[in-house]
């Protein structure tokens, strides 16, 4: 027996729907209505840019030049595989990433790891060693500008106090690209801590329980137990890293600018310089696929590793 209550829902659902329209269609509409904002935003902000630097790839456009671009085939992409200038550049580039990626990982695992044996103070701790991930770059940038420089920063001053010789962190070939590491370490080590302590948390404790009843030791808890855990993460985070110091410009332009000479100009510093000091905006487009690609097929390679791990 049904009540009055239940009486109005019941007729409400099984009224048809509208004439002419749809439940379906009508969802779907309202969709699209949705989407399409977002979708035209993506394509005018991302897509087309990248097609229209594509386009001006195959040119000798210049965007100071009131003569429009002329087509030069794969001229272009043949200079600056051929450019003695770009294998240099490529090399400082990888040694930055090289550097910063290894410091990155191997400092920011072992924060994790020990924040991750504490009990009391955790959040605390996470919080802080997040603060510098949160700045902006060109901040971080100017204040260790300041911090590194050879007459009036404090870490000469701190090495001076401590019987040492003063260092030019800034203005000697051997030690700038040393100190760009250093930074770039500084800032975004935070992140590799955040997601290796996600994948420490995440271990189950039992596995740790069984281990004490076998009498295991640190050691190979450590090597057995939480090292596997968390590798996966960890290499997630690695190719997240590589990619953005792959492509790092603003610290570069802000702590160095290049320099001394061009000991640390990386790869989209060069693009910066060729594009708008030089105004050859067809090559710098080159230039930019170019990176592009490289990312692309070296993630692609990554992630197929990272599937094979997963596999085996």
């Amino acid at each position: 027996m049904t009540t009055s209550i239940d009486a109005p829902v019941e007729e409400a659902a099984s009224l048809p729907p509208s004439p002419g329209r749809s439940p379906r269609l009508r969802d779907r509409g309202l969709a699209v209505a949705f989407i399409s904002p977002a979708m035209l935003l993506l394509l005018g902000m991302s897509v087309f840019p990248l097609l229209w630097a594509l386009y001006l790839s195959f040119t000798d456009y210049s965007a100071t030049s009131s003569e429009p671009g002329s087509f030069v085939g794969f001229e272009n992409y043949a200079d600056v595989l051929t450019s003695s200038e770009v294998h240099a550049r490529a090399l400082t580039t990888a040694l930055f990433v090289a550097g910063a990626v290894v410091l990155q990982t191997v400092l920011g695992f072992s924060i994790a790891y020990l924040i991750s044996r504490r009990t009391r103070g955790r959040g605390l701790l996470t919080t802080l060693f997040l603060v510098p991930m949160m700045l902006s770059p060109v901040v971080v940038g100017l204040f260790w500008r300041f911090m590194l420089d050879a007459q009036f920063g404090v870490v000469n001053s701190l090495l001076v106090s401590l019987g040492l010789e003063p260092v030019e962190w800034l203005t000697q070939q051997r030690t700038a690209l040393f100190s760009l590491i250093l930074v770039d370490t500084w800032q975004w080590t935070p992140f590799i801590m955040l997601i290796a302590l996600a994948g420490l948390t995440a271990v189950p404790k039992y596995l740790y329980e069984a281990a004490s009843i076998d009498r295991a030791s640190e050691w190979f808890r450590f090597r057995n137990i939480t090292l596997p855990m968390v590798w996966p993460l960890l290499l997630i985070a690695v190719m997240f890293r590589a990619i953005e110091a792959f492509r790092q410009f603003d610290l570069v332009y802000v702590l160095t600018n290049g320099g001394p000479g061009v000991s640390t100009e990386t790869l989209s510093f060069h693009i910066y310089k060729v594009a708008f000091l030089g105004f050859r905006t067809g090559a710098a487009s080159a230039y930019g696929i170019l990176m592009v690609l490289v990312v692309i097929v070296l993630a692609q390679l990554y992630l197929r590793y990272l599937n094979k791990l997963k596999e085996g």
